[in-house]
């Protein structure tokens, strides 16, 4: 919002001392201390990152090192101090997106993807790990794009084995696989590294070709359907969570149907519906053939119904299953198993224990919830 907006936001929030962007980061302490000392800050003024970031990935050495030095603190630390406490923590990989998808202004404000090299990633996780963090979350705007820039597109299933090694890291996730992107030698290394989480953050957005072609992206409905089979022959236990963009313009009846009859077989773990609305900067806002805002809300309303319903089953599905728990809420005995996500995708629930935030617990389902589940210590 600050990079996007920061000229209407300090309009709108006299009371705030300044909005800063991306792009005060590397100068933040600079910046902070000049407001303090009474000194007015100009908003930021936006720019189309897409021109600002070279393209071509050859290209991006010194756009890499500039974008992420501002990660270097004062005498050459890259770290300074953890924010919270829980068990688990984002560690980003990348930054931008080289993707035009129609309906995404991410490219527009956060520049080409650009990598961040292993070696500070790995020395992130290591901090991570001797500062009470057990789970990672790997995150980027597109990870399976991850090492493309850097001459090795399947740098991923080289270096994934590697977090896992680190002391104190007990669980690894990786967020964000873009569907069109998933390749068998990372679906192989997500499946049998150990401690490597079997969940799958699948970008599908709609399963109509015909939507998704004006939305910019690949596949359909049978080739989605063929990845979460591909998936599940391998890791039978895999979650599986997407999100849906509903109401794209030129969504007909037809499309929508496709996408119900989808989210009905694919039968996933966690299901995200949004209905489209027009943003700032994207190819979607001169799209014709909008669709009206009321039946936008009547479609969400029903593939969000079904889609609850489809989670519920899956979970159901799940009774009985041995599970590893991490424990994140010691007064709800409340915590994760591997296939369910921070925040969004469940929560597994003890009944009558005592365990401590941070403990890993083997666990057996005995009953479900929506997308939550109620467990048992495994004897």
């Amino acid at each position: 919002m600050a990079e996007r907006y920061g000229k209407e936001l300090a309009a709108a929030l006299p009371e705030a001392d300044a909005i800063l962007g991306f792009d005060d980061y590397q100068d933040i302490s600079a910046r902070l201390q000049s407001i303090v000392s009474g000194n007015a800050h100009t908003p930021h003024t936006p720019r189309d990152r897409r021109a600002l970031l070279p393209i071509a990935p050859v290209d991006r050495a010194q756009a890499r090192d500039e974008s992420f030095q501002s990660a270097v603190g004062a005498g050459g630390s890259l770290f300074r101090k953890r924010l919270g406490s829980a068990p688990w923590a984002p560690l980003k990989i990348a930054s931008g997106c080289d993707r035009r998808c129609s309906f995404c202004a991410i490219p527009y404000f956060r520049g080409s993807f650009i990598s961040r090299r292993p070696t500070e990633i790995l020395q992130e996780a290591l901090w991570l790990g001797q500062n009470g963090v057990s789970e990672l979350f790997l995150v980027s705007e597109n990870t399976t794009s991850y090492g493309k820039d850097l001459g090795d597109l399947k740098l991923m299933e080289k270096i994934l084995h590697e977090f896992t090694e680190i002391p104190g890291i007990e669980r690894v996730r990786l967020s964000y696989l873009q569907p069109a992107e998933m390749r068998p030698t990372l679906l192989q290394a997500m499946v049998e590294t150990e401690k490597v989480a079997p969940y799958f953050d699948l970008s599908f957005q709609h399963s109509s070709p015909s939507v998704l072609r004006r939305m910019r992206r690949f596949g359909d409905s049978e080739k989605f359907l063929h990845l979460i089979t591909q998936i599940r022959a391998l890791s039978p236990e895999a979650g599986i969570r997407s999100n849906f963009i509903v109401g794209f313009p030129g969504e007909t009846q037809g499309d929508f149907d496709e996408l119900a009859n989808f989210i009905t077989a694919a039968k996933l773990d966690a299901v995200g519906i949004f209905g489209y609305s027009d943003e700032d900067n994207t190819e979607a806002l001169d799209l014709a053939d909008k669709v009206a805002d009321e039946v936008i809300r009547e479609r969400v309303e029903s593939l969000s119904s079904l889609a609850d319903e489809m989670v519920s089953m899956r979970a159901a599905g799940r009774i009985g299953e041995q599970v590893r728990v991490l424990i994140e809420d010691e007064e709800l005995q409340e915590g994760r198993a591997a296939h369910q996500g921070p925040e969004v995708d469940g929560t597994t629930t003890f009944i009558g224990t005592n365990f401590a935030v941070g403990e890993y617990i083997d666990a057996v389902i005995v009953d479900s919830m929506g997308a939550d589940l109620v467990a048992e210590v495994a004897r």
